[in-house]
């Protein structure tokens, strides 16, 4: 039987994630290429280079460290995808990013934020919830 290996994408999303959780993000944009490129397409915001990253996540209004929570990361040697939840203790989001590795960094990244909403009514009876699991 085959011992599944991680891909080289996988591991350098995962190595970012963790450098994330420090909440060093200089530290973090040391995974990232010179030329690198992070999209939000709900807001159409383009964030381009290392230092911008840095200072995006370093600006953005907190009510303590940032905790994050890797749910899932998958992907082949050049691109992974990463879902990871996000809290601040008082904040709490999900992220789902795109990422493309480049010469072993992070070259481009596309993040989307969804909002949790309420089930609509109309097919309570096809559905559980999963916060009863």
């Amino acid at each position: 039987m085959d011992k599944q290996t991680k891909s080289d994408a996988v591991h350098i999303v995962e190595a970012f994630w963790a450098r994330m959780a420090t909440n060093d993000f200089a530290h973090a944009a040391a995974l990232l290429t010179q030329d690198y490129v992070l999209d939000w397409p709900q807001t159409r915001e383009r964030i381009r280079g290392p230092a911008r990253f840095t200072a995006v996540n370093s600006e953005y209004p907190a009510n303590g460290p940032w905790r994050f929570t890797v749910n899932r990361i998958v992907g082949d040697d050049r691109e992974a995808v990463s879902d990871v939840s996000i809290t601040d203790g008082v904040q709490t989001a999900r992220a789902l990013t795109f990422t493309t590795i480049r010469d072993g960094k992070i070259a481009h990244q596309t993040e989307y934020w969804p909002e949790p909403y309420a089930p609509p009514e109309n097919r309570q009876h096809l559905v559980e919830s999963m916060d009863e699991q």
